[in-house]
């Protein structure tokens, strides 16, 4: 049970990271875009992240990922962590949260 809530805890912590990190073209925390797709962490504390970028030829793709790695790689409990990136399925404005559409006054 224990072991459980520590990965919750460790979920959490690790949305935590990634809302400060910023699309430079968009003022708008990643999390909040919707590019995060998905969040592992299996009891070994390795973290994998399934991520999408907002286009295929997006000028951050070669450095978003690294930083999404290296910002989670960054908390204590994290042991590892691995971004894999997929355009499957393919990033749309529907995809933001509501505070991202009224950041970018969408609402």
């Amino acid at each position: 049970m224990s072991e459980e809530l520590n990965t919750i805890d460790l979920g959490e912590k690790i949305v935590n990271v990634l809302k400060t990190i910023y699309d430079p073209e968009i003022p708008v925390d990643i999390y909040e875009l919707g590019l995060i797709y998905d969040v592992f962490v299996n009891e070994d504390s390795d973290v994998k992240i399934l991520m999408t970028l907002t286009t295929p030829n997006c000028p951050v793709a070669e450095t978003l990922p690294l930083e999404v790695e290296e910002k989670v790689k960054s908390l204590d409990e994290v042991k590892d962590a691995e971004v894999e990136i997929t355009f499957d399925p393919p990033w749309t404005q529907e995809l933001m949260s509501e505070e991202a559409k009224l950041e970018l006054g969408m609402l």
